[in-house]
């Protein structure tokens, strides 16, 4: 029954049919994946997308966390024997994690309290009195009737004291009020800064944070998480603040019932509970509950720019020799063949004066000429604008393509376990070169060598929740993996992983099977891999390409379970599978309806149609190579007014940034942004994306610059 609530509750959410979600939930749970189910089961989940199966997945892992709290508060009840009818249905009832919580809190095992203490001394029967806030009520008189020495009740005072200890918590542990005192916190909140003292905030990235208030309901997730991150580092404090008179406003509308003594006891209950309990856990609540949603966002940010990182256009199959620049130890030159093998490494020093680049100058003519380079890739970092200078000045064939390379990670990736086991005999500098190299040939398969949060395209990525961002961008390369397709043949060990339905183990075992038995001749021939049985074969078969394969089919994007579709429509044909796919008029004359059945719709007919035009079609743009503005190399040579060519290198919630060749990011404030970007929903800037910036200011001992693309037409590649 729990199962089909849940599926009703997720299509209601989702706006979809309820055998969608049953369909999908079914797939998922019995091991398939999220590209899979949107790839080559549409007939079944009824044309769901990736964004949708997501949400399924994560929003019923989120319900059955709900059921698992909620037994286990049942069982706790069940065992106090304070379980009621009334109090099950309640529980049953909860819709959110909050709900639960509040139910449970009066019967929550807990820390002995003021409350506890008062009524060990005998004060509920006060305290319940007091609450009925009957006018006729002598509440001197009442009080006076608990004195008990023995007990430490020496006074009336002392009575009424623990009498309201035991009102404030009730007010407390009331489910209305906590509900009411939250949706205040959350509305008319204030989130207030002050710099610590003793520390030099003024000196320091929180100086705008030094004296701050803002509303709770309106802070943009990037403060939130700067003004945390502030209080963390020890420069700030941080606090959550509502109104007191409104908060004690709203709290005596539901407990206060007249004005006579009784009901001004509730009041003075009412206004120590806000002070000592309600106020700070609804602060927690607050802060937990706001962290998480700037975690979302700056989640979401950081992963459409990973994702557009990895589907970055590709160089593809070409001789490169690549450079990690430097000025002190020199330039690390590697060269690589089409596949990206290692053929030779080297080390010049085009930036230690005219001898030094004149013999590095000889030293790359040489090596282009030796290894029939077809591109050169200069990483961006310290000394890349010289070193590029330096390259684009010898006399080199036009053919050759010279191009800036992001090598944000590459350091991570150097001195990682993988490349360590790929190049065991060689030092972190050529390691990184060569992730330069390969970068520019696919980014896709050399950035999944690297952990995403050092790739440096995030806006807070350390601070946020790591289990949901670590879900998230291992959700992003997936997609981005299978969305592209991978060469059996070719693909690292890590490239295999991200395949739907491989994992490391078996990613493992291919690598070792091909070492071993040469290059796969065929997408069957996967089954004799250790391990890797049906399931597997199935989930991961039609995102692995054969190129030259004994099956023509093996370099599409088909799944070999539709193999017998294909056949059929040729051989309707009168023609092979091979020429069926050479030919377009042959193509437009299948009569898709003919080959319907129980297991293959529309959708999925359709889809192989498409593949039969564009077998193995890579979904990612023509590479063009970026040019940045001769002559400005550093930022003592931007001044403002400058129109210059930059690279989005990261875009976040309060604007972008674009790498204008100097070592230092400029920011296009989200103010900033081309009117296009702003006006349209549609059109945002995205990472690698070329523009025309204006510089507005430049403030070198920040090492900032502030840079516009409001008054310059943006040149999207």
């Amino acid at each position: 029954m729990k199962s089909e609530f849940h599926d009703k509750t997720l299509a209601s959410e989702l706006g979809i049919a309820v055998n969608q979600v049953t369909a999908t939930v079914e797939l998922l749970d019995d091991g398939a994946t999220v590209p899979f189910l949107a790839r080559y089961r549409k007939e079944v989940t009824g044309g769901l997308d990736e964004v949708v199966i997501t949400s399924i997945r994560d929003r019923v892992a989120q319900l059955r966390e709900l059921d698992k709290r909620r037994t286990a508060i049942l069982a706790s009840l069940e065992e106090q024997g304070k379980l009621t009818d009334g109090l099950q249905g309640q529980i049953d009832a909860a819709a959110t994690m909050m709900e639960l919580e509040d139910l449970y809190l009066p019967y929550r095992p807990k820390r002995r309290t003021r409350a506890m203490i008062a009524k060990e001394r005998g004060l509920e029967p006060l305290a319940q009195a007091i609450w009925e806030q009957n006018a006729q009520l002598d509440v001197i008189a009442e009080a006076q009737k608990f004195l008990n020495s023995e007990q430490g009740v020496e006074s009336v005072e002392d009575a009424l004291a623990g009498a309201r200890d035991i009102m404030a918590e009730w007010v407390n542990e009331d489910q209305q009020a906590r509900a009411s005192m939250r949706t205040l916190f959350m509305e008319q909140g204030l989130f207030k800064t002050a710099g610590v003292r003793g520390k030099d905030v003024q000196g320091s990235k929180y100086r705008d944070y030094a004296e701050w208030e803002e509303p709770v309901a309106n802070a943009p997730s990037h403060r939130v998480l700067a003004m945390r991150r502030g209080e963390q580092e020890g420069f700030l404090s941080f606090r959550v603040v509502v109104p007191e008179a409104a908060a004690l406003a709203l709290l005596s509308r539901v407990f206060v019932k007249g004005n006579g003594s009784a009901s001004d006891q509730v009041t003075r209950a009412i206004q120590d509970c806000f002070t000592r309990l309600l106020s700070l856990s609804m602060e927690t609540e607050t802060r937990l509950q706001t962290k998480a949603k700037a975690d979302q966002i700056a989640i979401d940010v950081f992963a459409q720019n990973i994702q557009q990182l990895l589907m970055a256009p590709p160089l593809g199959q070409k001789a490169v020799l690549a450079i990690d620049p430097g000025f002190r130890t020199g330039c690390k030159v590697v060269c690589l063949d089409k596949q990206g093998h290692l053929r030779h490494t080297d080390v010049i020093y085009p930036n230690q004066g005219p001898g030094g680049a004149a013999k590095a100058g000889d030293t790359v003519t040489e090596l282009c000429q030796r290894f029939h380079i077809e591109a050169i890739a200069i990483g961006n970092g310290t000394a890349g604008r010289e070193t590029e200078t330096f390259v684009r000045a010898l006399t080199l064939p036009p053919a050759i393509a010279i191009v800036m390379v992001n090598e944000s990670g590459a350091s991570v990736y150097s001195a990682s376990p993988v490349a360590r086991e790929e190049f065991p005999d060689q030092d972190v500098t050529v390691r990184g070169a060569v992730s330069i190299g390969r970068r520019l040939m696919d980014p896709l398969a050399e950035l999944v060598k690297i952990d995403p949060k050092a790739i440096g395209v995030g806006q807070y990525q350390h601070d946020v929740d790591q289990s949901i961002l670590k879900q998230r961008l291992q959700d992003v390369v997936i997609s981005c993996v299978n969305r592209v397709g991978v060469d059996l043949n070719m693909a690292s060990p890590q490239l295999l992983t991200a395949v739907s339905g491989v994992g490391p183990q078996l990613a493992t075992n291919i690598v070792a099977y091909r070492q071993e038995h040469g290059p796969f001749a065929s997408r069957t021939a996967l089954k004799k891999v250790p391990r890797l049985g049906a399931k597997a074969f199935e989930q991961a078969a039609g995102f692995l390409r054969i190129t030259n394969g004994e099956h023509p089919l093996d370099a599409s994007a088909v799944h070999p379970e539709r193999y017998p579709v294909v056949h059929a429509m040729a051989k309707d044909l009168g023609c092979t599978v091979k020429e069926l796919m050479k030919d377009p008029e042959r193509q437009r004359s299948i009569d898709l309806n003919r080959y319907i059945t129980e297991e293959v719709g529309k959708p999925t007919l359709t889809d192989i149609l498409t593949e039969l035009a564009k077998p193995g079609r890579d979904p990612r743009q023509q590479f063009e190579a970026v040019q940045f503005d001769e002559g400005v190399q550093s930022i003592e040579q931007v001044t403002p007014g400058m129109i210059l060519t930059g690279v989005v290198t990261n875009v976040t919630a309060f604007g972008a940034f674009v790498d204008i060749g100097v070592h230092q990011d400029g920011l296009v404030h989200i103010s900033q942004l081309a009117n296009r970007f702003i006006s349209d929903p549609n059109t945002v800037v995205q990472v690698n994306q070329q523009v025309k910036v204006t510089v507005l200011e430049v403030d070198i001992p920040r090492k900032r610059i502030s840079l516009s693309m409001k008054t310059v037409l943006s040149e999207a590649t």
